[in-house]
């Protein structure tokens, strides 16, 4: 009987839920020769990277980078310079779908079984992740089946002493500094926190639209009138009134114990809720 080799990779998005999943399975599977990666395109924020080396800490081995053999600008060429967007994501297919499908290619066509960990989790019924596109990738989601929500992801983190990414101050997704699924506040907070990534954001969509782009990158407004003074006041006024409003209609949970709220709270949606697995995990 020929022996099937098999592999087993779990894919890091610079996100909490990812980054609880690979703690999860260190502590629950250490049987496994895990293969951590991270699809880098290169357009990522700082706060990834340092939250990267730290997870590295506690893993105690490498996470992978796989970067994608032709960068944003290639393929924003290649899109006639029209922006993706949420109904076309063309970085998502180029930058981070592709790489991983590279990697993995030549194990694949040679029968080798793949079993792809994937960052679901328990509250999260209606979520698929990544679809196995061949017929020897096995995919698992160990935090759903473990009935680990939101709430036992940021516990887990804390625990393991790996804490959370520290964007998520500012920010609730990981994924590319100029993601099209931010809501205007983040856009807003890219600004204060990241300048020079926001002027190259802003400059890609100068570019996009001398072509003839349709898109923006946040829906109905060009980040030059996103970023007049008048127009920072009133995102800012809208989010706290409708933080407001939320927190207003938010139970008070005994069993909390006067615990901070998180960005997410404050945003009011989660971090994936409008978002691509694959990056925002």
């Amino acid at each position: 009987m020929t022996d099937i080799r098999e592999r087993h990779i779990l894919g890091i998005s610079g996100g909490r839920d990812s980054a609880a999943l690979a703690v999860h399975m260190r502590q629950t599977r250490p049987d496994l020769d895990l293969e951590y990666f991270f699809t880098d395109t290169g357009k990522e924020l700082a706060e990834v990277y340092s939250f990267l080396d730290r997870l590295e800490g506690f893993l105690g081995r490498p996470i992978t980078r796989l970067n994608p053999d032709r960068d944003f600008d290639f393929w924003l060429k290649e899109y006639k310079h029209f922006l993706p967007s949420p109904r076309t994501r063309w970085c998502t297919r180029q930058l981070k779908l592709r790489p991983l499908e590279h990697w993995l290619k030549d194990d694949l066509e040679a029968g080798v079984v793949v079993h792809s960990y994937v960052a679901i989790r328990a509250d999260e019924p209606n979520r698929e992740g990544y679809q196995a596109t061949n017929g020897n990738m096995v995919v698992h989601f160990p935090l759903r089946e473990a009935g680990i929500d939101r709430a036992g992801v940021i516990d887990m983190l804390e625990s393991a002493g790996v804490g959370e990414p520290d964007y998520y101050q500012w920010r609730t997704r990981s994924g590319c500094t100029f993601c099209f699924f931010q809501q205007k506040i983040e856009w807003v907070r890219l600004k204060r926190e990241h300048p020079d990534a926001y002027e190259d954001a802003k400059g890609y969509e100068k570019t996009a639209l001398e072509h003839g782009s349709p898109f923006t990158w946040s829906q109905g407004e060009s980040l030059i009138d996103l970023e007049q003074p008048d127009r920072i006041k009133a995102v800012e006024l809208e989010f706290e009134q409708r933080r407001a409003r939320l927190l207003a209609r938010r139970r008070v949970n005994p069993l909390a114990g006067g615990k901070t709220l998180t960005v997410d709270d404050y945003y009011g949606i989660d971090e994936v809720s409008a978002g691509c697995v694959v990056c925002h995990k």
